[in-house]
């Protein structure tokens, strides 16, 4: 997870970086997403009128990424950039120097308010742990509409002359996102309450808590970069044992084994694969960021058990 330090150097990187490479009125705006998710959330606003390529795909982790020498390149022909922020995307900032791209970079976050995370869960008190924001701001329908309005606005003010197309877009697709949230509130809703409590790899779902009930627990902090020590384990396996936790859920961006072992030692059956940190396939059940809310909650749903 990146420290202080780093975002705040990604920060003034992004303040200095100048509007570059004109976007011509026959050609698509080229737009380069950091990770999956965003990327379809670019997509979205876009449409057929901008060109968009990630640099950390489907069932990949942003992390902990490592560039390939193919990501600067990307960067320096494109017209716009948009990261997620929130220290989520540790290693941009040396990919950006090292690009020397001057197109514009867009932080979907601007606005968000973000909560904190740990680096790492320790059972007892918090001594010696690490505390940055959470950056996993899109597990939040509300954050959501935030990084479109942000991306909406930097697509204008590179494209400003299909401005009206790309207002267009991000307004059709925030209806979809209101259907898609109540449909989320209406499933958590049957849900027993007792059974709100969910297992999973690493702690990527402090937004969905806080805005729709649901209890997330995981033996890694909010990267996935952190270790579980044995503790952590011994401590969740105890607590799925006491509360009758029905179920955990590996996740597509994670080793399943811990989670595989947490199930064998405690007695919860695995929940099936959720979709934390990146979207599946295009052949996958969430190759969109609608996708994989729908198939994270049908998942919840399946292995909590209904009123």
């Amino acid at each position: 997870m990146v420290g202080s330090a780093a975002a705040a150097c990604l920060g003034l990187l992004l303040a200095l970086a100048p509007f570059g490479n004109a976007v011509h009125a026959d050609e698509p705006v080229k737009a380069v997403a950091t990770f999956s998710i965003l990327g379809d959330l670019v997509k979205q606003v876009g449409g057929d009128r901008v060109e968009v390529s990630t640099l950390v795909g489907p069932d990949a982790d942003a992390h902990g990424y490592n560039p390939a020498p193919g990501d600067a390149r990307k960067l320096t022909a494109a017209h716009l950039v948009v990261v997620n922020g929130l220290g989520l995307e540790g290693w941009l900032d040396r990919l950006i120097k090292a690009s020397g791209t001057k197109a514009p970079v867009i932080v979907a976050t601007k606005g968000v308010n973000p909560i904190e995370g740990d680096d790492d869960h320790g059972g007892g008190g918090h001594a010696g742990h690490a505390h940055h924001d959470d950056p996993h701001a899109w597990q939040s329908i509300a954050n959501v509409r935030i990084y479109i309005a942000n991306i909406r606005d930097g697509l204008s003010k590179v494209d400003p002359g299909r401005a009206a197309d790309y207002a267009a877009n991000a307004k059709a697709y925030l209806a979809t996102l209101d259907g898609l949230e109540a449909d989320i509130r209406a499933a958590i809703a049957a849900i027993p309450p007792e059974h709100r409590k969910i297992i999973t790899t690493h702690d990527a779902f402090g937004y969905f808590t806080a805005a729709y009930g649901l209890d997330f627990i995981a033996p890694q902090g909010v990267s996935t970069d952190s270790e579980a020590s044995p503790k952590d384990v011994a401590r969740i396996i105890r607590q799925i044992r006491r509360d009758k936790i029905p179920a955990v859920f590996l996740e597509n961006v994670a080793d399943p084994r811990l989670m595989q072992q947490i199930s064998r030692e405690s007695g919860a059956t695995v929940g099936g694969k959720v979709y934390s940190d990146a979207l599946s396939g295009s052949d996958g059940p969430a190759a969109t960021y609608a996708a994989m809310m729908r198939s994270n909650i049908a998942a919840f749903s399946a292995a909590l058990g209904k009123k």
